[in-house]
């Protein structure tokens, strides 16, 4: 204890240095704007600035794309929350009861909650990484192939269970989600599959145009369609602050989200897209009024986005103290370390003490300046909405086909973006979920990479997934979650037999 306290004393006296100081706020601010903008996302805007970290000192470096990182994840939520419009992908289930929130008048308090429960989440996080980092990576290395299968395909189950409503429903979202994402090139074979010749898919759809099509595009039809055009907000200032029911409602589910986010954050993978819809399936599951969430449930913002800011700092514990990235953004970041001739892996923590804990102060440091940034525009957010819907409307379509297209510079996925919003509009007016071919589309490449690299391994037997403890206790544990899904048809069935019986016997 007393060597982790002093090793944090000499982060901070590498962290509160100006020049340090200064590139942690630059990298906070343009996280934030990257967050809230469509189509560019946290991996865009590291991607972009790695080429300017070259000159710099490597823990002025790292600490400026963290910053980015945090930063993006704290922005994202703005757009998802005002507009429905999710700025990145791990913020897609705050559109749900975020721009409920906000149809109700209550955009402030969403934007504070979403705040302060990542500055939360995010602080935690830190303390944990600092204690756990080593267990929680040796850990995550035991996951292989089978172990990815089953991880998976239980999340995708747990999606379904969670979700509150038919799970027939949101498994069918899911699939479509998971076909969606087998268009582009076969990663084992090399083969292009169902392009239909179209160059511009060779690479897959992305989640950007569909992200941003399901839930910004269908918003603006959907509204459209009304009879009547919804009202123009005019918040006063009593109504961005949070109440204390709201206070309150959202305290457990910001400390459940932290350490949920954070678990599934050293996990390899779409670790903050995954924890942030998890999140928010537990959340409703647990929730005495289930019924509230997706008309303006303060849990439902609370929860995802804390535990994709969590899952944000969870991704840097194998990334630090193994050397080995969770994903694409861990995966630049890595390569900006090792650009100053810096080798990451278990030996950074004894021979570059200033740069691993400089690094985790940085964190924290960080969190606090994002939470000064946001608190106080949240009212300069909010007054977007005094902008009548029909100028705004056509400046967010455009804010739309601009973001999506500045990913590739690809019409195609312009496109795209209009076709899911058509297709979201009708799935909505069915009553569908729309959350779930999202998360389908995440998972879709990794999920069949996982199966078929397990099956390779095994020469074509599905018995390597029984043969593995990690892999057979999740599949045990998803088995579980059918068997509760098909409890209330079971008990659907007695009663109807019974009531068959008693008619018989009238």
């Amino acid at each position: 204890m007393e060597g982790v306290l002093g090793n944090l004393l000499l982060g901070f006296s590498v962290a509160l240095t100006p020049s340090v100081l200064a590139y942690a706020f630059a990298g906070c601010v343009i996280g934030t704007l990257v967050g809230m903008l469509p189509g560019l996302g946290p991996l865009a805007g590291i991607s972009l600035l790695l080429p300017a970290t070259f000159g710099l000192n490597p823990i002025i470096a790292i600490v400026l794309l963290a910053g980015v990182y945090y930063g993006a994840m704290y922005g994202g939520s703005t757009t998802s929350i005002l507009m429905r419009i999710p700025g990145e992908a791990a913020s897609v289930i705050t559109c749900v009861d975020g721009y409920a929130m906000t149809q109700r008048g209550r955009a402030g308090p969403a934007l504070a909650i979403a705040a302060i429960g990542s500055f939360v989440a995010g602080t935690l996080s830190v303390i944990a990484l600092m204690f756990l980092a080593p267990t929680l990576a040796s850990f995550a290395l035991r996951f292989g192939p089978p172990e990815y299968t089953a991880l998976l395909m239980m999340g995708l189950l747990v999606l379904s269970y969670m979700s509150g409503g038919s799970m027939v429903k949101t498994l069918t979202m899911a699939v479509v989600g998971l076909l969606l994402g087998m268009i582009g090139i076969d990663a084992m074979s090399g083969y292009t599959r169902f392009s239909y010749g179209v160059i511009e898919l060779s690479d897959g759809i992305g989640i950007v145009p569909v992200a941003v099509g399901l839930f910004g595009v269908s918003e603006i039809l959907l509204t459209a369609g009304q009879p009547t055009p919804p009202s123009v907000q005019k918040p006063t200032l009593r109504q961005l602050v949070p109440s204390r029911e709201e206070f309150l409602l959202s305290v457990g589910p910001i400390a459940r989200g932290s350490v949920l986010g954070f678990l599934i954050g050293i996990i390899p993978g779409s670790a903050h897209i995954i924890s942030s819809f998890v999140s928010y399936g537990i959340e409703r599951r647990m929730s005495a009024h289930p019924e509230r969430f997706g008309n303006g449930a303060i849990e439902g913002v609370a929860g995802p986005e804390s535990a994709n800011n969590s899952a944000a700092t969870g991704a840097f514990v194998p990334m630090l103290a193994l050397g080995i990235p969770t994903g694409p953004i861990t995966a630049v970041m890595l390569a900006a370390i090792m650009v100053h001739g810096i080798s990451p892996g278990p030996m950074l923590i004894t021979e570059q003490p200033e740069l691993f804990w400089g690094f985790v102060a940085s964190m924290y440091v960080g969190n606090v300046v994002l939470l000064i940034l946001n608190l106080p525009l949240v009212g300069l957010f909010v007054n977007l909405l005094r902008i009548p819907y029909s100028y705004l409307y056509p400046a967010i379509l455009c804010f739309c086909i601009l973001g999506v297209y500045s990913v590739s510079s690809s019409v195609v996925d312009v496109w795209i973006m209009l076709g899911m919003g058509v297709f979201g509009y009708i799935l909505r007016k069915f009553g569908y979920d729309l959350a779930p071919i999202a998360l389908g589309l995440v998972l879709s490449p990794m999920l069949e990479l996982s199966l078929r690299q397990s099956l390779a391994m095994s020469g074509g037997s599905y018995a390597i997934f029984v043969s593995r403890p990690i892999a057979v206790t999740m599949f045990i544990l998803a088995g579980v979650l059918i068997l509760l899904a098909l409890k209330p048809l079971i008990f659907k069935s007695k009663d109807w037999r019974a009531e068959v019986g008693l008619d018989e016997q009238g």
